[in-house]
């Protein structure tokens, strides 16, 4: 039976539409985005020291490469750069011919691939796709036609779950050696009172923990999709989680205050905050994207 302590306000920030939790053992650190005002915030939870870098576009996630270089997910652009120098290192131009679309979630799988997808910035088109970076920076265009993408979060380097949040619906994906779909299911239909399935991630049970923007909460489902636990947060938008701390045992929260109103804020004051609660499940460990050898 999967228990939580009782949930803790990591950071007290107002972020618009909290994103993209990253955590970083070697850094003791916390990394995660607010899409809609441009800005990475970084919280060293031994000193609790907090930093926050602004850049020049909307950015829809962060992953570790090494030491301090980072691969960032921005509108139409993949870049990497040096955290401590600000030097840019790789930048990557992704559906030029799309200018209202940007990238949203993205994460590392098993074997350090880069896994994001795209979306309508308006929400309002089929327009989005799920791709994949290769180790050799070849970029695989593996699904299309999402609304929302959201993910994914990996069982191993072939099975992972993704979802297109505007269908309330995540999937089951498997894919082969050369980033085809070969079996692609529903594995979870959201109810219009759950809200959207958003960010997510699994455990080293391979239970997945999905954040539910508009429904308050984060839901643990096993992998025959039974719910088997579920964690309410003070906030209406719950966007992003991931696991970290020393021991792989806590789940960070990000969440949101967009399309929020008046009374939404006064009720939910917390919202847009980084959470934390201790776990007596442990998460994978952080992956780091690995690019060509001795490139950075």
């Amino acid at each position: 039976m999967i228990q939580n302590s009782k949930i803790k306000c990591a950071w007290k920030t107002k972020t618009l539409l909290g994103e993209g939790t990253l955590w970083v053992p070697k850094l003791n650190s916390i990394f995660f985005v607010d899409i809609k005002k441009k800005k990475l915030l970084i919280l060293n939870i031994k000193t609790n020291k907090k930093k926050i870098l602004k850049v020049n576009k909307e950015i829809g996630f962060i992953s570790h490469v090494k030491e301090n270089v980072f691969i960032l997910g921005l509108k139409s652009e993949i870049r990497i750069i040096n955290l401590k120098n600000l030097k840019e290192l790789y930048s990557l131009k992704i559906e030029i011919d799309k200018p209202n679309n940007r990238i949203n979630d993205g994460k590392v799988d098993p074997m350090g691939r880069l896994w994001f997808g795209t979306m309508d910035g308006l929400e309002k088109k089929k327009s989005g796709s799920l791709y994949c970076l290769d180790n050799s920076f070849k970029l695989h265009k593996v699904d299309d036609k999402y609304f929302i993408t959201n993910g994914p979060a990996f069982l191993n380097s072939n099975n992972f779950y993704y979802a297109d949040s505007r269908k309330k619906i995540i999937y089951k994906i498997k894919i082969n050696n050369k980033f085809q779909i070969v079996k692609k299911n529903i594995f979870i239909k959201f109810k219009k009172k759950d809200g959207s399935p958003d960010g997510m991630t699994t455990d080293i049970k391979n239970n997945l923990w999905v954040c539910h923007y508009h429904g308050s909460c984060i839901s643990v489902f096993n992998l025959k999709g039974q719910k088997i636990h579920q964690i309410y947060l003070p906030v209406k938008n719950v966007t992003n989680c991931t696991f970290g701390g020393i021991k792989n045992d806590q789940l960070f929260i990000s969440t949101a205050r967009k399309d929020m109103s008046l009374n939404e804020l006064k009720k939910y004051p917390l919202s847009g905050s980084l959470f934390r609660i201790k776990t007596n499940i442990k998460g994978k460990k952080t992956i780091a994207y690995k690019p060509p050898n001795l490139m950075f």
